[in-house]
């Protein structure tokens, strides 16, 4: 259950300050937003705009599984260079991800606005399906109304 759901006398201000100290201690935080009925679920982080570093999108993926994704490449990120779009990486114990630029993050990562301001940048972390297939694939299976890609693809780069 959602945070907001478990804490039902909080107000939208005690959940950024609840963010806020997620950040503090962790370096970051991930917010998940629900499927409606036409778009698929996603989720970004929050906070690796202080590092001077992308924010991360994932979309089409049920909470659990991107915030693993999310916390997983964030990680990385946080201590080292963060991947270039077009580059393809195989995960340790995780999907096959291509790393597509947002075109425009502030549209979709609405709690980093409120934390940084703008502009700030965002990659998305795109996965393959249990089959390798991309979104941009025919034949590709992923959950319903898919992955939407929030980008251009760039020119594919070896990891």
């Amino acid at each position: 259950m959602c945070w907001m759901c478990d804490n039902p006398t909080a107000t939208r201000e005690d959940y950024v300050g609840q963010i806020g100290r997620i950040i503090a201690e962790t370096g970051w935080a991930v917010q998940f937003v629900e499927r409606d009925r036409l778009r698929p679920p996603y989720a970004y982080t929050i906070g690796l705009t202080s590092y001077l570093k992308p924010e991360l999108v994932a979309t089409g993926m049920p909470a659990q599984r991107s915030a693993k994704l999310l916390n997983q490449v964030a990680s990385h990120v946080l201590h080292a260079d963060a991947p270039e779009p077009g580059e393809q990486i195989q995960l340790i114990d995780g999907p096959l991800i291509e790393i597509v630029e947002v075109q425009v993050p502030q549209a979709h990562l609405l709690l980093v606005g409120e934390f940084y301001g703008v502009p700030y940048r965002a990659l998305q972390v795109v996965h393959a399906d249990d089959r390798g297939h991309w979104p941009w694939d025919t034949g590709y299976r992923g959950i319903r109304g898919g992955q939407p890609v929030l980008g251009p693809r760039a020119p594919r780069r070896a990891a």
